[in-house]
C-alpha cells in the first residue's frame, strides 16, 4: 500500500504540471482566450463620437466593460484586424485628405495590456469614401473599397505595420437601373478568398461582385475570367459572407432587402446563383436597407441586418443544397444596425445600432441558431462596426 501511495505521489508529481503546461498552452482551455478586447469604429460628424472606441468583452459572461477611448481619428467607419492581433486598421470616411479627394487609410499598434491604439501611420485610400477594409490571408497587404470614388485599392503593409504604397488601384465603371443609388459604380465591400488567390468586390451601383485574380507576392489585381456575378438589377449589393466550408456564398443586398445565394467554384473563382430570399417578414410594408451579413462558425446558420425593420434575420442553411430558410426576426433593441459581429467563440452576437448610439449582446442558440438578448448593452456614438482582438 505504502509502496501504490509513494508511486501515486510520483505520478502526480509527473503529470499534473504537464496537464497545467497543456492547458495553458491549448486555446481551447486556456483561461485568457476567453477575454477580448471589442473595438467599435464609429461615425464622427455631427456626433459626440471621438474615433475608436475599445471594450473588454468576457465571453464566458457576454459582458462588455468600456475603456473609452482607444484612438482619436476622424471618421474611422470600418474596421480590420490583423492576423498576429498587434495591429488594427480602419477606413477614415474623410472628404479631402491632403488636398486630394479621399479618404484615408489609418494603421494602428494594438497595446495587448490595455487596449489603447497607437497611430503609426495614415495614406490616402485612393477614391473618396472608403467604406470597407480587409487583410489577405498572409497579413501582408491591406484591400480597401471606395464607395463614393466606385474603386477598390491594395496597400501592402511594412514590418512594423506601417501601410504602404498602393500596390494595386481598380477604378470600376458603369451603373445600374436605380438612378439615386446606382447613378454610378459603389464598391461597398472587398475580401480575398480563402486560398489567397483571388479578391472579391461587391459594388452596390453595379449590381454586380467583381472578381480579381490577386497575386499575394506583389499585391497585383488583375480582371478574372469571369470577371463577375451579376444580381438581378435594382438589388444593390453591399457585402458577402462564404459558408463554413466555402463552397457556398452569400450576399446581402441593401436596396432589395435581400440575400442571393451561389455555389463557389474555387479552382475558378466564379460564382453559379442559387437564389434569393427576403430579409423582411412577410407583413412587413415599410422601407428598409440591410447592411450586415455573417454565417455562423457552425455552418447552420446565416445573419442579415435590417435598417428600418431594426432586426437581424435568422435563416437556417442547407449544406447540400445552399439554400436558406428564414427562422426568426430579432429585434436589435434600438435603431439602425448597420452592423454586427459574432464573437470569436461563436457564443455571441452584437449588434451596433448606428441611429441609437448603442451596442446590443445577444446569446446565441447553438441548436437553432436564435438570438436572446442578455440585458448586456453599452453606449457609444453612431457605431459603424465591431471588430475583436484576444487581450493578454
Amino acid at each position: 500500500m505504502k509502496r501504490f501511495r509513494r508511486f501515486s505521489a510520483l505520478l502526480f508529481g509527473v503529470v499534473a504540471p504537464l496537464l497545467l503546461l497543456s492547458v495553458a498552452s491549448n486555446p481551447k482551455h486556456a483561461k485568457q482566450d476567453s477575454h477580448y478586447f471589442s473595438y467599435a469604429g464609429t461615425y464622427t460628424a455631427k456626433t459626440s463620437s471621438q474615433g475608436i472606441y475599445a471594450y473588454r468583452f468576457d465571453a464566458e459572461t457576454g459582458k462588455l466593460d468600456s475603456i473609452g477611448v482607444a484612438a482619436e481619428t476622424t471618421a474611422p467607419s470600418f474596421l480590420a484586424v490583423h492576423p498576429s492581433g498587434k495591429f488594427l486598421y480602419a477606413v477614415n470616411e474623410v472628404g479631402d485628405f491632403h488636398g486630394e479627394k479621399s479618404g484615408a487609410v489609418s494603421a494602428f499598434a494594438v497595446d495587448r495590456e490595455t487596449g489603447k491604439l497607437a497611430l503609426l501611420n495614415q495614406v490616402s485610400s485612393r477614391g473618396a469614401g472608403p467604406c470597407h477594409i480587409s487583410l489577405d490571408k498572409t497579413g501582408k497587404y491591406v484591400l480597401v473599397a471606395n464607395y463614393d470614388g466606385g474603386s477598390v485599392a491594395v496597400f501592402p503593409l511594412l514590418d512594423d505595420g506601417r501601410l504602404g504604397k498602393a500596390s494595386a488601384f481598380v477604378q470600376h465603371h458603369g451603373s445600374s437601373v436605380n438612378k439615386e443609388r446606382q447613378e454610378g459604380p459603389h464598391a461597398h465591400y472587398i475580401q480575398v478568398s480563402e486560398d489567397n488567390r483571388y479578391a472579391f468586390a461587391v459594388d452596390l451601383g453595379l449590381d454586380e461582385v467583381l472578381t480579381y485574380r490577386f497575386d499575394g507576392r506583389t499585391g497585383a489585381l488583375t480582371p478574372n475570367d469571369p470577371p463577375f456575378a451579376k444580381i438581378k438589377a435594382g438589388s444593390g449589393p453591399r457585402h458577402l459572407a462564404f459558408s463554413a466550408d466555402r463552397k457556398l456564398v452569400y450576399v446581402v443586398n441593401e436596396l432589395g432587402s435581400t440575400v442571393t445565394a451561389f455555389s463557389y467554384q474555387a479552382e475558378r473563382g466564379a460564382f453559379r446563383e442559387i437564389g434569393t430570399v427576403s430579409t423582411l417578414p412577410k407583413d412587413f410594408s415599410g422601407e428598409n436597407d440591410t447592411a450586415e451579413i455573417a454565417v455562423h462558425s457552425s455552418g447552420k446558420f446565416l445573419y442579415a441586418s435590417n435598417r428600418g425593420h431594426d432586426s437581424i434575420a435568422v435563416f437556417a442553411i442547407d449544406s447540400a443544397k445552399g439554400t436558406l430558410t428564414p427562422t426568426a426576426y430579432v429585434s436589435t433593441g434600438g435603431k439602425t444596425p448597420r452592423n454586427f459581429a459574432i464573437d470569436p467563440t461563436g457564443e455571441y452576437l452584437l449588434a451596433a445600432n448606428q441611429n441609437s448610439d448603442g451596442i446590443v449582446v445577444f446569446r446565441i442558440d447553438r441548436k437553432t441558431g436564435g438570438l436572446t438578448a442578455t440585458g448586456q448593452e453599452v453606449k457609444v456614438p453612431a457605431p459603424v462596426c465591431i471588430v475583436f482582438v484576444a487581450a493578454n
